[in-house]
């Protein structure tokens, strides 16, 4: 396996920003919060149901009850934020669940899996940009930013509900990404390979354990939620003012790496 190099601390200064996140309080979230809050944002704001979580989040990261399932729920969340702050600059919309019910054929998977799924992998991503980027229209800038994954670019057995849902995340971004570009507001979204997370820790012995899916990264391991945090300061940060309705896949070279290549057969059927 390749070995982990220590790397700087990436900072881009954040002062007089405001950022929201989804599914803060853990993982990926939890990760965006703390390089949000480290880079001086004037204010984090994390929404997230899990209200024990919450009373371990960093200095400077504000907590909000939101179960981004609820269309109402998404929009007393955004109000809540700009009230208390007066601004909205950054929405990073990243709440998701990949429960192990899902990892099923389509014609065995259960539909309140389905529409527990779309409710908050699709439509809770939906929800809170649209009340985003009605604040963000009114102050003429605005960046948001989409956690989507690399199973939305290509699949395997038995994420038929999880693949085609990452998939439209992905399209989330480049629509809206066209379609507010002249308020001055940039849409992207961010395609991670397995990040060392809960949610991820959960699949890793119905996908062949973390040594088969380390070594399908061309890198030989497991993403750092650290390092898909990165890549939202940069995505969201004003060296980056030119791209929108974009993808950046940061999957260790997974997307790159052919199937055939793989040293691990397919499980036999």
């Amino acid at each position: 396996m390749a070995q982990v190099r220590p790397h700087g601390k990436v900072h881009y200064d954040n002062t007089g920003r405001i950022a929201v996140v989804s599914g803060g309080c853990s993982g990926i979230g939890l990760a965006i919060c703390q390089a949000f809050a480290q880079s001086n944002a004037a204010g984090v704001v994390c929404l997230d149901v899990d209200e024990d979580a919450a009373q371990n989040l960093p200095t400077g990261v504000t907590f909000f009850r939101c179960d981004t399932s609820g269309e109402e729920q998404c929009r007393a969340a955004i109000e809540w934020s700009v009230e208390r702050f007066g601004s909205l600059d950054i929405l990073v919309n990243n709440a998701a669940i990949q429960p192990k019910e899902s990892y099923v054929p389509l014609h065995e998977l259960p539909t309140e899996v389905w529409h527990r799924l779309v409710a908050i992998n699709f439509s809770g991503y939906t929800f809170l940009a649209k009340y985003a980027l009605q604040q963000m229209r009114q102050q003429q800038s605005g960046v948001v930013v989409n956690i989507a994954s690399g199973q939305g670019h290509r699949t395997a057995r038995e994420v038929g509900a999880y693949g085609p849902i990452k998939a439209a995340n992905i399209m989330q971004a480049r629509q809206w990404g066209v379609e507010y570009a002249r308020d001055g507001i940039r849409v992207v979204s961010v395609s991670p390979g397995a990040i060392d997370t809960p949610m991820v820790r959960a699949s890793l012995s119905k996908q062949g354990g973390e040594a088969v899916i380390a070594n399908r990264h061309p890198v030989g391991r497991l993403g750092k939620p650290e390092e898909i945090a990165n890549a939202v300061l940069w995505l969201a940060s004003h060296d980056a003012s030119f791209i929108t309705g974009a993808d950046l896949e940061v999957d260790g070279g997974l997307g790159a790496f052919a199937a055939f290549a793989n040293p691990y057969p397919m499980p036999e059927q």
